[in-house]
């Protein structure tokens, strides 16, 4: 199979996960007992097939930098787990748009250089799939790298809880130049949306009667900053909505950030909490602690992004997946239970389903 060239927008500690992972497992084999991946082979690209050829981000220290000595330069806090060589990459300084307002400017120094012709460097370096991993309260900026992706003819993956795989507009705009949409923000491999939602689910399915939840998160790192401080309320209400498509009914349910702290650096820790009634009526109560290192939360679900988002590009489906959306976002254009949406994947890849 050919490669698979990607360019990443926001070179921050997802970025940095998932280029190390793509090192760390470019040898995997289905075969092996593996720790963290759950597919080496998916839609019938392996690990090794994803090629990186461009990256923009705005960070001092980061642009003008090899991709690989970007990944490792601050802010960004993620363990070190592969050993990643020159990639001959330079980070370009893409627009700053909305991408860091007065709060992320005490972890980030916005660069001097100037601003580079992103369309032309996506073209130019034969980019097929753009990858956003802007912060989660970047709207323009979300905006203007769909719109970019676009006019250089690239499929767009959106990390960020801003509407654009689920907004029929953008939809349209890839559908008519054939170009395959994924998002929207980025549902980690084992994160706290995606274990409250299989609780929920679990419960439904023995009888149990969910009366209210809630789901609080607490971390460090530029992305727990955002979501915290300026991006609180559309998170929380992504978040609530996402774990809300596991009940068949309706219950109070609340989901998301409320705390950032900065010694966790890339570390997160969730509360979860669930009151409901089993057999008789009899009362039951859930109170579960997770901590997880969030950066490489997202290094599975990204590459399973990217190696869907090349069968579709190989089978000419443009718009929003609504497969892949659904399997590995909290915000896709068609929500639905996270069983069906793992069967919905099946079929794509299978061939059964066209998106």
């Amino acid at each position: 199979m050919n490669g698979i060239n990607v360019a990443i927008v926001g070179v921050g500690n997802c970025a940095c996960a998932l280029i190390q992972g793509v090192e760390y497992y470019k040898d995997a084999k289905a075969s092996d007992d593996l720790v963290g991946l759950s597919h080496p082979d998916f839609a019938g690209f392996h690990v090794r097939d994803i090629k990186f050829v461009a990256a923009f981000d705005v960070a001092e220290g980061k642009v003008g930098a090899d991709l690989s000595d970007a990944i490792f330069a601050n802010p960004n806090n993620v363990i070190r787990f592969a050993d990643v060589p020159k990639m001959g990459i330079n980070v370009e300084m893409g627009p700053v748009h909305d991408g860091v307002d007065d709060m992320l400017k005490a972890l980030i120094k916005v660069s001097g250089e100037s601003e580079s012709d992103v369309a032309k460097i996506l073209r130019d370096s034969g980019a097929e799939i753009v990858i956003s991993l802007l912060p989660g309260s970047a709207e323009e900026a979300t905006k203007f790298y769909a719109g970019a992706s676009l006019e250089a003819g690239c499929a767009f993956i959106n990390g960020a809880p801003i509407p654009i795989a689920s907004d029929q507009e953008w939809s349209n705009k890839f559908k008519e130049k054939g170009l395959p949409l994924i998002g929207d923000d980025l549902q980690d491999q084992l994160g706290s949306t995606v274990l409250h939602r299989n609780l929920l689910q679990l419960l439904v399915a023995r009888g149990v009667r969910v009366d209210k939840s809630y789901q609080l998160d607490v971390g460090g790192g530029a992305e727990s900053l955002d979501s915290h401080y300026r991006g609180r309320m559309r998170k929380r209400g992504v978040k609530s909505s996402a774990i809300s498509q596991d009940l068949p009914y309706d219950a109070p349910l609340v989901a998301g950030s409320s705390d950032f702290v900065p010694f966790m650096d890339n570390s997160r820790e969730s509360y979860f909490y669930i009151n409901g009634r089993q057999f008789g009526g009899a009362p039951i109560k859930i109170d579960i602690r997770m901590e997880v290192t969030d950066g490489p939360n997202a290094g599975p679900i990204l590459m399973d992004a990217i190696r869907g988002a090349k069968l579709a590009l190989k089978r000419e489906i443009g718009g929003a997946l609504e497969s892949i959306s659904a399997y590995g976002f909290k915000m896709p254009p068609t929500p639905t239970t996270m069983y069906r949406a793992e069967r919905w994947v099946e079929e794509f890849l299978l061939g059964k389903r066209k998106l």
